[in-house]
């Protein structure tokens, strides 16, 4: 007997082409789905050509993989009204909401309604060379310039809003979310900031005799960082692709118009929770 429950009408599965239990998963939660009479789409969260054919009328994204599937996703749902509902099958998990013991129940719960929305700012970043722009990117965790394969410095002249702040001589500058300031940005030293916050970090990678601090910047701010190498540097975005870059390239990185919407289900001091739980995973 089927139940007609649902408050959504149409929601895409991205699974991990390289974790085949995600491909069962991702198959069980269609059927889940189909029982409820609400359209369903699966596709690869690798495969951004397909999956951006099926996005227009999708209300909500379900990845099954770990941050790295959802912050593909939030890329992927960029320019939608669309919400991300993780499930963690990696092993973080900092941004998922359900793990796959409890993913029926959790997910019956969000078609009733049941459900609240965290937004989470995202960046955009733009790289120029001779003065033409080369390239322009979303991120949900951070855009970092950095040294490439050699173990040799960069030197980035830094300027906020204009002005000049300082020269990192170092292996790199990350400029990051708060979502990103669990990610690469903590490894790196920075602050641990909440979701909700709308501000954008500076940190530098193991600077050498310059500013070693990281920067707290506020969401209205524009980061101009201008690249001085004499070897290879790279542009990354989310950790996930990266971006060649040469001598007097040029790097703008401010908060994007766009926003990520995330389904929770728990109290919102989930964060917290969640935190230190992984934290003392590391010891």
């Amino acid at each position: 007997m089927k139940r007609n429950v649902s408050c959504f009408h149409k929601i895409g599965i991205l699974h991990h082409p390289r974790i085949p239990e995600s491909q069962e998963l991702a198959r069980e939660i269609e059927t889940f789905l189909k029982e409820q009479e609400v359209e369903v789409w699966l596709g690869s969260a690798w495969d951004e050509e397909s999956v951006k054919v099926q996005m227009p009328g999708t209300e909500i994204l379900i990845t099954l993989g770990g941050d790295g599937t959802i912050l593909r996703a939030g890329r992927m749902a960029v320019g939608y009204d669309v919400l991300i509902l993780g499930l963690n099958m990696g092993r973080l998990g900092f941004l998922a909401e359900m793990e796959k013991d409890n993913w029926p129940q959790i997910l019956e719960a969000v078609l009733k309604g049941d459900y609240w929305v965290e937004e989470r700012m995202m960046l955009k970043a733009s790289f120029r060379r001779n003065r033409q722009v080369k390239g322009q990117y979303e991120a949900l965790n951070d855009v970092v310039v950095s040294r490439g394969t050699l173990a040799r410095i960069v030197r980035l002249a830094t300027y906020i809003d204009g002005y000049y702040l300082t020269t990192y001589h170092a292996d790199g500058l990350i400029v990051s979310t708060p979502t990103g300031s669990t990610a690469y940005a903590l490894a790196a030293g920075g602050p641990i900031l909440p979701p909700e916050l709308r501000n954008i970090l500076l940190i530098p990678i193991a600077p050498h005799l310059c500013m070693d601090k990281a920067v707290v910047l506020s969401e209205g701010s524009r980061v101009y960082i201008q690249v001085s190498t004499d070897h290879q540097a790279i542009l990354t975005v989310d950790g996930q692709f990266e971006v060649e870059l040469k001598d007097g390239d040029e790097v703008d990185v401010c908060a994007s118009p766009h926003v990520a919407h995330f389904i929770r289900t728990r109290d919102r001091s989930y964060f917290y929770h969640t935190l230190l739980e992984r934290l003392r995973g590391c010891y």
